[in-house]
């Protein structure tokens, strides 16, 4: 009986012990959501008498009242392509390779931790490392590839991580019933397994653009420029051969630097401009993961097992 009374005891404790991590939770997730929404509404307060037609499509000017956020959010753009362009082909390949391919060993374990390591290196360290390679021993200038391949470099370690967790989370038991049939590794790898792990791999694409398009820093470092009267040549022609890569080595600046430039001056209407261009920054990041997150839908809708 006394055992009995014990063990009743143990688990009303245990309850108990449930009950407040639940309440602490609750109000933490609870603390999260209620601050960012008064951010929120408070950039929309701020900015949206601002965002309008002629905001969005002109140029930055001395003058708040005519300024507008165009060749930045091209700028934005431009970039955010480069860096997808890079950094999801090259973040997938290696993950695959050093969750299927790579020996288990010291090696592979030493490359995952310093892997593992790179995702939470501070952006700064990034861009000095872009500056000294990208700038000045590869010559790329201060131009849209550098920023692109910059944010590059801070998404690829998430990518990487990602890619492997998701590889990880598949049951062994699709890869042996595809050996079973005569599957080769790489058909069982793209066929099955990689497949059944786009999802999960699509939402670390997801978290990674979403830290790369809001970074200031790195691209300071590599000499954004703050005020830009013009756009790229654009990366479709008129003309044979259609195609042009000029855009990739032409000067740029991005959202984050504008609203940068803009609440560094002290006249209140620049600080209305800064937080206008802070919604337009806002609806591009979720504009990018609404597709991100539609795909993912579609995918894990045609997977049953």
């Amino acid at each position: 009986m006394k055992n009995l009374q014990e063990i009743r005891s143990i688990i009303a404790k245990s309850k108990r012990w449930d009950l407040a991590f639940q309440i602490v939770g609750l109000l933490s997730m609870l603390f999260g959501i209620v601050t960012l929404m008064a951010l929120v509404l408070d950039l929309m307060h701020d900015g949206l008498p601002r965002l309008d037609w002629q905001f969005i499509t002109s140029f930055p000017s001395r003058k708040a009242e005519e300024a507008g956020i165009l060749s930045a959010w091209v700028g934005s753009a431009l970039v955010m392509l480069v860096t997808a362009a890079t950094s999801i082909p090259v973040g997938i390949a290696a993950g695959i390779y050093l969750e299927e391919y790579a020996k288990k060993g010291w090696l592979s374990d030493f490359i995952e931790i310093n892997v593992t390591n790179l995702a939470g290196v501070p952006s700064i360290v990034y861009g000095l490392l872009a500056l000294g390679l990208f700038v000045y021993r590869f010559k790329l200038g201060e131009s849209v590839l550098t920023a692109g391949l910059t944010l590059a470099l801070l998404v690829l370690p998430i990518v990487i991580v990602t890619t492997r967790e998701a590889l990880r989370a598949i049951p062994n038991s699709i890869r042996e019933a595809a050996y079973a049939v005569g599957a080769s590794k790489w058909q069982v790898i793209w066929d099955h397994v990689l497949r059944y792990s786009t999802g999960t791999i699509l939402t670390g694409i997801i978290v990674g653009l979403a830290r790369a398009i809001g970074e200031t820093a790195p691209l300071i470092t590599i000499g954004a420029l703050t005020f830009i009267s013009f756009l790229p040549e654009p990366p479709i022609q008129g003309q044979f051969p259609f195609i042009s890569f000029k855009w990739l080595l032409a000067p740029f600046t991005v959202l984050p630097i504008q609203m940068f430039d803009w609440v560094s001056r002290p006249q209140e209407e620049f600080q209305v401009n800064a937080a206008a261009a802070g919604i337009a920054l806002v609806l591009m990041t979720l504009a990018m993961n609404g597709v991100a997150i539609f795909l993912r839908y579609r995918l894990r809708k045609n997977i049953k097992w």
